[in-house]
């Protein structure tokens, strides 16, 4: 098991702002473990108690409706922290977290990261920095879910996916989502996802191998997405 201050994770999110005594103190109480594709790691109204450091893989956090339906609100991938809000204000979760590949993730309890927000500046800045970013991508959710077409809000996500994700060997983009997976992302049922990818493809803005998705026309992709 790797430690904390030995580890390149830490770099890419608010752990990067603690000292080595307070990443050393954290080694000792965090546990390490693998999710495997699909297993939850936690659930919708659960208490997380801490916060989860994804080591390697990605994960879709997502909202049931009342009417059954599941809405994904985020993608965590590796190097993000999970859970930061349980650390503020101590409530269960309102979101569940899935794995969408294998994941290797770090649990570091609540009690020890809220030591380190009360002492260190820094990382209480970084974490609240991280929090507002979160609070803004939600706001443009909600707006682009009340005012854009379905299209549009397929071209945003493909466009978002691009920029967020590394590329594979053959330039697909890294992540594998299902058919469902997209269509709730943006929001509507999985067979007019299909639809529009289809739609997508025949114009050739995108190029579709199995569950593998190539940007082709990041462009077209953006004036669909504006409404242009």
């Amino acid at each position: 098991m790797s430690k904390c201050e030995q580890c390149i994770i830490r770099q890419f999110n608010s752990l990067k702002e603690l000292t080595k005594d307070e990443l050393v103190r954290i080694s000792a109480c965090k546990t390490s473990k693998i999710i495997k594709k699909g297993e939850v790691l936690f659930e919708e109204g659960q208490h997380i108690n801490g916060v989860f450091c994804v080591k390697d893989g990605i994960c879709k956090v997502s909202k049931m409706s009342d009417n059954g339906r599941e809405q994904i609100v985020h993608l965590i991938r590796k190097g993000d922290l999970l859970g930061e809000r349980s650390l503020i204000n101590n409530e269960v979760a309102n979101l569940k977290a899935t794995a969408v590949n294998d994941m290797e993730v770090c649990f570091i309890p609540r009690d020890e990261i809220v030591n380190d927000l009360q002492k260190n500046h820094n990382f209480t800045m970084d974490i609240l920095k991280n929090m507002a970013l979160s609070l803004k991508n939600a706001d443009n959710v909600i707006v682009d879910m009340a005012q854009k077409t379905v299209k549009q809000r397929l071209a945003a996500t493909l466009l978002y996916l691009d920029s967020k994700f590394n590329k594979t060997e053959n330039g697909a983009i890294d992540v594998t989502l299902t058919r469902e997976d997209i269509a709730n992302i943006i929001g509507t049922a999985t067979e007019s996802a299909i639809r529009l990818l289809s739609e997508f493809k025949k114009k050739k803005l995108i190029a579709l191998k199995g569950k593998q998705i190539f940007v082709l026309d990041t462009q077209q992709l953006q004036d669909i997405s504006t409404g242009l």
